[in-house]
């Protein structure tokens, strides 16, 4: 026991002497971030174009912020959901590849007061394109979404979005 409590040692000693080594200095400044951002930009424009190539069937309309959006159901209703509106929804929401992050269970919905919520900023323009009973498809790109850091669970960096979303209900304020 004891020669092993001395190995055990010198190997915690040996790795302390390591040589620390210095991480490169990166010089970083507007002009390099600012074509950081626009590469990635120009990236996920081309994976959503690719995975819309897949679902030619989906209408997708584009809004000036770059989300898009597909009614694929009509409700019933008249009104439009508006800001301060509390919105009741079902929605599934994946990544492009078709992995799941969440989902609302069938029995259950989500609620949240439009553009007064945490909810993803993609998710509450698209939210105020529906009426009462709308069903739509929303693809919404990584800054309108989770944007560089995920949702430090289910959603990586970077990720667009894809939401199946229905409006069940609408208090009007």
């Amino acid at each position: 026991m004891n020669k092993l409590s001395v190995f055990v040692l010198l190997l915690i000693l040996a790795a302390c002497g390591e040589e620390k080594k210095e991480m490169p200095k990166i010089e970083w400044d507007q002009e390099k971030s600012t074509k950081f951002n626009k590469e990635l930009a120009i990236e996920e424009d081309i994976n959503i174009k690719l995975f819309l190539e897949q679902h030619t069937s989906w209408e997708m309309t584009k809004t000036g912020s770059g989300l898009q959006y597909y009614i694929y159901k009509s409700g019933t209703g008249e009104t439009t959901a508006q800001v301060g509106d509390i919105a009741q929804v079902e929605m599934n929401i994946t990544l492009l590849d078709g992995t799941e992050c969440y989902s609302t269970k069938s029995d259950e919905y989500e609620e949240f007061v439009i553009d007064k919520s945490d909810i993803e900023t993609g998710i509450q323009e698209g939210i105020k394109k529906l009426k009462l009973g709308d069903c739509a498809k929303l693809i919404i790109p990584s800054h309108l979404a989770h944007g560089l850091i995920g949702d430090m669970d289910k959603i990586p960096p970077l990720s667009t979005l894809v939401v199946d979303i229905k409006l069940i209900g609408l208090i009007v304020k």
